[in-house]
């Protein structure tokens, strides 16, 4: 038998995705047989798939042991470097800074150093996140910049602050701006520019095209040109759709691509300008949350980057 009790980051959770996290080893079809059976219960009492936990509720799996083995606690953070650039923190979100070259997490590989990690490591020093403590929460990412972009990155630091984050973010009232430099004129000084994207996995590459075709989806992207060394220009994005290399491709389908960008810039450019590695920041970040939101606060709030060192560099 095994029993939980839930705590504030667990509440809010169906019963059987709770049970998912907090007991990984047990096959889904035997949690919902023993859901069925009466074997899950809540406070003692039977319950369904679709029950909600709510703080301080009692979970009890009546299961052998060998088979309900608990959820063993990944403490690989603690090996990551202390280094890290916090923009802005409170008791439910942190944002942090992230540099090039830094993975956001690690996407199922065995990294050792992804942002994530300096986080939850920051917090374990701090007193504030504590794996032993949680049958289900972990710190997490509301958004992921490529390795290569650096800027604002975003995580929540309780569950409650995960779900009003994720959903802000579907619903478009979390609005980021990023800076980049572009490898050649853009048509005009200033746009909003649409097409439309597919991703291939296969490659983790996009495809552009400008008319609307079969398994490609709308993006849209807003451009300011702030200054111009010819070829280049240092540009303000505004994404209004999140597609996977969203600006990259879209910038690079009107013939400016970003400066460094091995997938698709112009080699030329980069090997003449010595860059390797896309010249593009998170630099800014906005919340528009409904006033009867617990979050409501962040809206007071516009949280930038510190200038990248490639706008410093050639600008």
């Amino acid at each position: 038998m095994k029993k939980f009790i839930i705590n504030e980051n667990d509440s809010g959770q169906r019963i059987d995705k709770f049970i998912t996290k907090a007991l990984p080893e047990l096959p889904k079809s035997m949690m919902y047989r023993l859901i069925r059976k009466k074997d899950i219960k809540i406070n003692g009492k039977r319950c369904e798939i679709s029950s909600r936990l709510v703080s301080g509720d009692v979970v009890t799996v009546y299961v052998k042991d060998e088979v309900s083995a608990e959820k063993k606690h990944d403490m690989s953070f603690l090996d990551s470097p202390a280094d890290i650039e916090i923009i802005y923190e409170d008791k439910n979100i942190i944002i942090v800074n992230k540099p090039a070259g830094l993975d956001s997490h690690s996407n199922g590989s065995p990294m050792t150093d992804t942002m994530i990690d300096r986080i939850k490591k920051y917090l374990y020093d701090k007193g504030e996140y504590s794996p032993e403590s949680e049958s289900s929460f972990a710190p997490a990412l509301c958004s992921r910049l490529d390795r290569n972009t650096s800027g604002l990155i975003t995580a929540a630091k309780t569950a409650a602050a995960l779900r009003e984050l994720n959903e802000a973010i579907r619903s478009g009232k979390v609005h980021k701006i990023y800076r980049c430099i572009a490898a050649a004129p853009l048509p005009k000084n200033e746009d909003i520019i649409t097409a439309y994207h597919q991703k291939d996995e296969s490659r983790n590459t996009v495809k552009i095209a400008d008319q609307p075709t079969e398994g490609f989806k709308q993006i849209k992207t807003g451009y300011r040109v702030i200054s111009s060394k010819s070829p280049l220009s240092l540009v303000e994005v505004t994404l209004y759709t999140g597609r996977t290399h969203q600006i990259r491709a879209h910038l690079a389908h009107i013939g400016a691509p970003v400066l460094g960008d091995g997938k698709y810039g112009i080699t030329a450019v980069n090997k003449r300008y010595g860059v390797f590695r896309q010249a593009l920041c998170a630099y800014s970040l906005k919340f528009e949350f409904e006033e009867t939101s617990e979050f409501f606060y962040l809206n007071s709030l516009e949280i930038n980057a510190p200038r990248p060192d490639f706008e410093k560099r050639f600008f």
